[in-house]
């Protein structure tokens, strides 16, 4: 066991005295020591009631008769960053969870690890971790927020308060109604309650076998999240004696499957950011242009929120994760013999599962979509590609031309959006916000936000280096690699050069030649870093592109 070198023989005396000032029993310290990493904190609503998701965790391993022991990991809310200097450090976040649970796990070596996850860049992170140290681990999250629901019945998000900035700007709704959104669209702890970057890494995280059935859909206040998280603890002891490691559970067949429950879901386009971040640290170099492949044998079955009227307790109660799974075993888009947590194969984990509700679950000749809820995009605009939440995208959007509006920055573009410079037909085209730019990779909720609450959904377009929410909708491009701090094609586009952007046929393009492209980035010089002090300096000179993952070299 890892954990012998602190509990057994003479030479680790000291350890077990630094055991015993923790109040810990010989008989503890005789037992499989478990690494309990908890992300509660008081100002992330999916994580503000973490304490008791990891207290159930600890008595699940308990019961099963190893030791428990917590220590933190931290979290960042992309509500609350959004908008200012705070989202540089949201994607950032996602290392240095990683690296410190690396570090604890190391310096105290843990025979196994419980990993209470909640919210957008805490989950990842602690998939990372869990890849990288290959040792016995278990994600078991928070589980998410309900949806809002005002006097009129209409359900609600974190999505409908961001888009009535922009609608009550532009006149379309009075201050009463504003402030009712505000007041219901997220009325509980949990994670939001849409299809957005946190719910779509908890499901993703079922997807790839590293935890429980339920995991990604139980909402947040219901008491089966407790029973899910004493059984990660009791799992986990499981897998310590049978030694299923990580790596033996994330292959490359476990990020297939879960890449198409992505495209089935319909998920954050930040999944494709983080999929390749867990996959590198599994030794899989995961190339996105798979993404397109697996997309098109598998069908969009759920349009939740922002893309449809569903919500994630509706996924729950329509039969959650191994329904949708179930779905895709019939089509064989999926790996039914990839083995999980659960100790048991997927086609094990799925064998009683079914759609309870077919207007949340799509049957298989009935799809919102025959492809994928994510696309990738590849063009002279972006040689390295793009992605874009296709199922989120307008009808009339989904092939589009018109002329690029520039803006080196989010704040500049979101003062021309609810300045009313953007017509019916523009391209809005936001750069030097990528990985490097940035630095830390913006998300763009604000200005998909605003363009969708001025009504310009419909027939305006954005294109980005930077990323966006799993709340953003639209006809909204982001990761464009390489990206303009860089020298990449974005950063040659000039006011007015017609771009096409061609979902369908997974292109994106600028009608402008190649020997002019050429000429302009002769003329093309390097911008003075924006912040050239502290972390964000640093991980700025080592972070890779964002379709690679954004990850650290």
């Amino acid at each position: 066991m890892r954990s012998d070198r602190l509990r057994k023989g003479n030479h680790a005396a000291p350890q077990r005295a630094i055991l015993k000032a923790l109040g810990l029993s010989d008989e503890e310290i005789s037992r499989p020591l478990i690494g309990i990493v908890n992300s509660q904190n008081d100002i992330v609503p999916g994580h503000m009631m973490l304490d008791k998701v990891t207290e159930a965790a600890k008595i699940g391993v308990a019961m099963a008769g190893g030791t428990p022991i917590v220590f933190p990991a931290i979290a960042v809310c992309d509500g609350l960053a959004m908008g200012h200097a705070g989202m540089k450090y949201s994607l950032v976040s996602r290392e240095l969870i990683a690296d410190s649970v690396e570090a604890m796990a190391t310096a105290h070596p843990f025979d196994g690890l419980v990993l209470v996850a909640a919210c957008d860049k805490n989950v990842p992170g602690l998939l990372m971790a869990a890849g990288r140290l290959n040792i016995p681990s278990i994600v078991i999250s928070a589980g998410a927020m309900l949806a809002g629901r005002m006097t009129c019945g209409r359900r609600l998000s974190y999505s409908d308060i961001a888009e009535a900035v922009g609608a009550f700007n532009a006149g379309k709704i009075n201050r009463e109604t504003f402030i009712e959104i505000e007041n219901k669209s997220c009325p509980s702890c949990g994670s939001c309650s849409g299809m957005f970057t946190a719910n779509s890494m908890n499901c993703l995280s079922e997807a790839l076998g590293l935890a429980l059935p339920g995991n990604g859909t139980i909402p947040a206040v219901m008491s089966a999240r407790y029973r899910l998280a004493k059984e990660a603890g009791m799992a986990v002891m499981d897998l310590v004696r049978r030694d299923l490691k990580p790596r033996d559970i994330m292959t490359r067949e476990a990020f297939e499957n879960a890449l198409a429950v992505d495209m089935a879901l319909g998920c954050s386009t930040n999944s494709m950011l983080h999929l390749p971040a867990i996959a590198h640290e599994c030794g899989i170099e995961l190339d996105l242009s798979v993404a397109n492949e697996i997309s098109k044998r598998t069908p969009n079955l759920c349009h939740l929120a922002p893309a449809g009227d569903n919500y994630i307790e509706d996924l729950d109660r329509a039969g959650g994760i191994p329904a949708v799974m179930a779905e895709l075993a019939e089509r064989g888009s999926i790996h039914t013999d990839a083995m999980t947590v659960t100790g048991k194969t997927v086609a094990e984990n799925i064998r009683n599962a079914r759609v309870l509700d077919p207007e949340v679950i799509r049957p298989l000749d009935r799809p919102f979509g025959a492809e994928g809820g994510i696309a990738v995009l590849k063009g002279n605009v972006a040689p390295d590609g793009c992605v874009v939440k296709r199922s989120a995208v307008a009808p009339e959007m989904m092939k589009h031309t018109g002329p690029a509006r520039v803006f080196d920055c989010e704040e500049d573009a979101i003062d021309a959006i609810f300045g009313g410079r953007i017509r019916p037909g523009d391209v809005v085209v936001i750069r030097y916000e990528g990985p490097k730019g940035g630095p830390g990779m913006r998300e763009m909720l604000n200005p998909t936000s605003a363009i969708i609450g001025s009504g310009l959904g419909h027939c305006v377009a954005l294109i980005t280096d930077g990323r966006f929410s799993g709340a953003t909708r639209g006809a909204a491009i982001g990761h464009v690699s390489p990206e303009a701090a860089v020298g990449g094609p974005i950063a040659l586009l000039h006011e007015g050069d017609m771009i096409t952007i061609d979902i369908p046929a997974n292109a994106i393009t600028v009608d402008v030649s190649d020997e002019e492209l050429e000429r302009r980035r002769a003329e093309w010089k390097p911008r003075e870093p924006r912040i050239t002090t502290g972390y964000l300096a640093r991980y700025a000179k080592l972070v890779s592109s964002g379709m690679s993952g954004a990850v650290l070299s």
